[in-house]
């Protein structure tokens, strides 16, 4: 085979992203010469707004048909638009909460409808691992819940929900990053179970996605000790050939997470990393926020080298585009659905949960209480996406979450209704700290947790959202009686 003929499969195997709006010559050129797609992250700027959006997408369908992905969990991870102002959808673990299957798929139908109407038809959702580490820094409340049989119904309704609205659903991360400590963006995590302990646990959620028939599975960068021997499962043929094709049966696309993260790439080099994805397995490689021209440049000559070398079989090149034009075949068929926001906020309204005897409105609190929201650090995954409860409340103060900080706030809040917000409390001890400070003085204080409710204040009239997208802000804020500030 020529070397023009071995490149032209290599580019079909790639989802390189671009800074911008607007789709550069560069990509142009290469989504002519058969890229496989793009990623689109709204930190770059390829989503300065839905419309903006739209029009990128329709620019680069003037080339090619390629795929083209992005990361909308709804809830913490949203990239439409909700990445400025907040998900009008409440993420997965206030559906969870919930645990109403027909709902989960409304709303992933509705926000697989609102990608297609911006031309996204590979959507990097739903997140299915399951959440036993109560310390995850990188899961949290973009997982379903702790209960693998919960998670694995609401896996098939959300891939249902999402293919129902004509984009492909992409269950992720196998074999599932819910029992770790350790963000797989900064290193490679370690998931200490063996086949019995997976099959019952992080297994289940993807059995049920598979068998809904889910159009990807993305890998996660982690290392089975039991399985993958130390290699990160992305990089393991014993986890994507072995457990993922082999023990599952899954025969569709598998993608990888973003290579430039430092738990596949970060002892070797993303060009490298690239190889041995491919030759574990992978079909579609995602390359990351920042890996443009010149990275793409560099992954094509290292495949096209592994395969003259002979240590990359061309066959295995062979396979994943075929995987991928049984996708794209898939997706020229789209059954077209109805934006849904109503599912949302309806979502988020049942998922709130209430600890201790909550009075109604206080004295005070509807004339303008003091909201205090506690200083929360968000992972590399969630971004700088907005949170709390400030759009619905006159007078807002972030506070730093140190005890010291207890007496001018008490100050600040004499007379009137105290609203403590918090996310993920359990993760950060000056929250816990400056909370327990506030409520020995004000017992009355509402607290509100807009992470996981791990951590529950004794006595306190605690307010449990389970996430922190604008829907879950303006489910507690109905409650707390607030009203959206001008």
């Amino acid at each position: 085979m020529s070397d023009g003929s071995i490149e032209r499969l290599a580019r079909g195997t790639l989802l390189p992203s671009f800074p911008g709006a607007s789709a550069p010559r560069w990509l142009q050129d290469e989504l002519e010469r058969g890229l496989g797609g793009v990623t689109l992250f709204a930190l770059i700027g390829n989503v300065p707004s839905p419309e903006a959006l739209a029009g990128l997408t329709a620019e680069m369908r003037k080339a090619a048909d390629p795929i083209i992905t992005i990361d909308e969990e709804g809830g913490d991870v949203t990239r439409l638009g909700g990445h400025l102002t907040g998900s009008p959808y409440p993420g997965n673990a206030a559906l969870g909460a919930v645990d109403d299957p027909e709902l989960t798929r409304r709303v992933y139908r509705s926000l697989g409808a609102e990608l297609a109407e911006v031309g996204v038809n590979l959507n990097f959702a739903p997140t299915v691992d399951v959440n036993t580490a109560a310390d995850n820094p990188v899961i949290g409340t973009r997982s379903f819940g702790s209960d693998p049989e919960l998670v694995a119904r609401h896996a098939v309704a959300s891939v249902i929900g999402t293919q129902e609205a004509g984009v492909a659903a992409c269950a992720k991360h196998f074999p599932g990053h819910g029992a770790t400590v350790e963000d797989s963006h900064l290193g490679v995590p370690i998931v200490d179970a063996d086949l019995e302990l997976l099959d019952r646990r992080d297994l289940l959620p993807f059995r049920g996605a598979i068998q809904a028939g889910t159009q990807a599975v993305m890998t996660g960068h982690l290392n089975l000790p039991s399985i993958t021997k130390g290699v990160p499962s992305t990089l393991s043929r014993a986890a994507i050939t072995g457990l993922l094709r082999e023990h599952l049966g899954y025969q569709g696309v598998i993608v990888t997470d973003a290579l430039d993260m430092q738990g596949a790439s970060g002892a070797i080099g993303i060009p490298e990393a690239s190889v041995r994805a491919l030759l574990a397995g992978a079909d579609l490689l995602c390359l990351g926020p920042n890996e443009h021209q010149e990275s793409l440049q560099a992954v094509l000559a290292a495949i096209g080298n592994a395969v003259r070398a002979g240590r990359l079989p061309l066959e295995r090149l062979h396979d994943a585009a075929e995987r991928t034009r049984r996708m794209k075949e898939w997706l020229a068929d789209p059954s077209p659905a109805v934006v849904d926001r109503a599912a949302g906020i309806e979502a988020a309204r049942r998922a709130v949960h209430i600890t201790g005897e909550f009075p109604g409105l206080l004295p005070g609190l509807s004339t303008g209480p003091l909201v205090v929201e506690l200083a929360s650090t968000g992972n590399i995954a969630v971004g700088p996406t907005p949170w709390g409860l400030s759009p619905w409340a006159l007078d807002t103060v972030r506070a730093e979450g140190v005890p010291g900080e207890a007496a001018s706030l008490l100050e600040r809040a004499t007379g009137r209704g105290l609203v403590v917000v918090l996310r993920d409390a359990h993760r950060h001890a000056g929250q816990r700290a400056l909370t327990t400070a506030l409520l020995r003085s004000r017992p009355d204080a509402i607290v509100v947790e807009m992470g996981l409710p791990v951590w529950i204040p004794e006595g306190a009239v605690h307010v449990a959202t389970y996430g922190a997208a604008a829907a879950n802000a303006q489910a507690a804020a109905e409650l707390l009686g607030l009203t959206p500030t001008p």
